[in-house]
């Protein structure tokens, strides 16, 4: 099956709703990914239909979940999953964010390339890096274990913002979230052709 039809099957599986355009994107960014990966080391997957389910699809399954409208991906690494989400929000802001310069220089490129003027890029360390603007949402899918990345980025989030960790199966970690922490939902993901479990886990600021 080519990688146009292994997304296509895949998005109709999920009932998402995604343009043309916007599968024509985000192949575009799965070829930009395959192209730089031998040289960036953006990602351990090498096979284009894995990266199909394993990237896009994976990134595409938490889309119903989220809310407007200011996003920042930490821990970003090759753009995942928040140059798939800036395609298919581009009424939505997201700041992509990473310590490691080599994998920001490739979201950069990528971003010009793919035309997304939705996106913003820093090379920071989290927990040194200061916002004016903090945000309504933060997402992260290979950053840390859930309670670092929350003490990790409180300071960036919006006193009504919620975090959102995608997860395979996290109850383990969920035993050690910081006080002052809740869980909102734990959303139970099925992703077309991944084996591995997958979970949503959105998390707020006890009031």
């Amino acid at each position: 099956m080519s990688l146009e039809k292994e997304l296509a099957a895949g998005i109709a599986q999920m009932g998402l709703e995604v343009t043309p355009e916007q599968q024509v994107k985000l192949l575009d960014y799965l070829a930009l990914l395959q192209k730089w990966n031998g040289v960036y080391n953006l990602t351990a997957i090498r096979q284009p239909e894995q990266m199909v389910s394993n990237h896009l699809l994976d990134s595409l399954a938490v889309l119903p979940y989220l809310w407007p409208r200011r996003w920042l991906d930490v821990g970003c690494g090759g753009g995942l999953p928040g140059i798939v989400l800036a395609v298919m929000r581009p009424e939505w802001s997201f700041t992509l964010l990473d310590s490691n310069s080599k994998k920001i220089g490739f979201i950069q490129q990528a971003a010009i390339e793919l035309d997304l003027q939705n996106v913003e890029v820093r090379c920071e360390r989290v927990e040194q890096w200061q916002v004016q603007q903090k945000f309504d949402g933060i997402i992260s899918r290979a950053f840390a274990e859930v309670a670092d990345f929350v003490r990790l980025s409180r300071h960036l989030l919006k006193d009504d913002g919620r975090w959102a960790a995608m997860k395979g199966a996290p109850e383990q970690e969920l035993a050690r979230l910081p006080d002052g922490i809740k869980v909102e939902k734990v959303i139970t993901l099925q992703v077309p052709k991944l084996k591995a479990a997958r979970s949503l886990v959105v998390l707020g600021v006890e009031k």
